[in-house]
């Protein structure tokens, strides 16, 4: 019998007025088969409950940081939970899968008390996302700067993740905006992965010239992840299935929407793993560990390990619904659930962040 410790950490206010999540995932239903029974679940621990619809984990000096689509961020420390106010300059928008997402502490922070988001916003001119600068002041964030705006925003597929780099450059993932021939376009900056410096002004020793596209040809990628070794990972949803983790390497294409899957073609990069024509996974966050890519599974309502030696996966942690993303730090897996965004089957406490020994998986 699966055994849930809670540390007891429970937000005391749910905000209201949380967006149904219309989200086109893949529309198949997961494969029927139970997965392998593992122990996995026996120590999962509760780390905190109550959050809405949360989309991002970041951590520094055992605080989290976590974004909630519809504009706060809740931080955790030494048991206290606290979902701060953070002022955007715009309205972050309530469309399908928008808002408040991708979030990444700075890399002097906690002494310049700034991070970096990237978040959905509607005006007169249309809908976009933006990357923004934000200082925090009093346990209120602040947006102090724009660093990149006018990123495709439609009716889905905004991307939205953040990775800084060891090269002190800001990485982000980019969604097609649910038109497929702009993932083909240099021009564009939808469906790409995207690198800048952290002023916001493009690299000079980005691949293509006076640009911010590091790779395209993208759907909807939602997860990065470095290695040890400085090889960049990605997650990307597929179109009704053939959903793809990648390896990405600057200038090269993806594919969409020529091919995905298993599809190849030449000068375009097929996957490293895929769910195949017949199942699904909507991944989302990832993380890397020890030669192991773990991928957080909307759709596939598990976090997913990839062996990159092995080439072999596995289903972990299946009992808690649509999982948005992961984390690893000291030792240990974090994961949150995104039961709320209106394609979950909520249970009282949802949605959590939970945590594991990794050596208990």
């Amino acid at each position: 019998m699966r055994k849930i410790i809670s540390y007891g950490l429970v937000l005391t206010a749910l905000l209201s007025g949380c967006t149904p999540d219309q989200e086109q995932d893949p529309v198949l239903e997961p494969e029927t088969e139970e997965p392998e029974e593992t122990n996995d679940e026996e120590s999962v621990e509760v780390f905190a409950e109550n959050l809405d619809v949360p989309w991002s984990i970041e951590m520094v000096e055992d605080i989290v940081y976590i974004t909630e689509r519809s504009g706060t961020l809740v931080t955790i420390e030494d048991g206290n939970v606290d979902r701060q106010e953070v002022e955007l300059e715009e309205e972050v928008s309530t469309a399908s899968e928008a808002g408040f997402m991708g979030f990444v502490l700075s890399p002097d922070f906690p002494e310049s008390d700034e991070a970096y988001a990237y978040y959905t916003y509607e005006s007169d001119e249309g809908q976009f996302n933006r990357i923004v600068l934000l200082e925090r002041e009093d346990n209120i964030w602040r947006e102090s700067q724009v660093l990149l705006d006018h990123i495709p925003s439609g009716t889905v597929h905004h991307g939205g993740r953040l990775l800084l780099g060891s090269d002190d450059r800001l990485y982000t993932t980019t969604g097609d905006a649910a038109e497929p021939d702009i993932a083909q376009d240099l021009d564009s900056l939808g469906g790409k992965i995207l690198r800048l410096n952290l002023d916001g002004s493009v690299p000079e020793d980005n691949l293509f010239s006076d640009s911010y596209v590091y790779s395209y040809g993208h759907r909807n990628p939602q997860g990065l992840a470095w290695s040890t070794e400085e090889v960049l990972y990605s997650s990307e949803h597929g179109d009704t299935a053939n959903d793809e983790i990648n390896l990405i390497e600057p200038g090269e294409n993806y594919g969409r929407p020529v091919i995905e899957g298993e599809e190849e073609q030449e000068g375009m990069v097929s996957p490293l793993f895929t769910s195949g024509q017949d199942n699904t996974w909507a991944p989302s966050g990832m993380a890397y560990h020890d030669n192991h890519l773990y991928v957080s599974a909307l759709r596939g309502n598990a976090v997913i390990e990839f062996d990159l030696q092995t080439d072999e996966e596995r289903e972990l942690f299946t009992e808690f619904g649509r999982i948005r993303d992961v984390y690893i730090d000291e030792g240990y897996l974090y994961f949150i659930t995104n039961n709320l965004d209106g394609r979950g089957s909520p249970t009282e406490g949802d949605d959590r962040l939970y945590r594991m020994l990794l050596s208990d998986i």
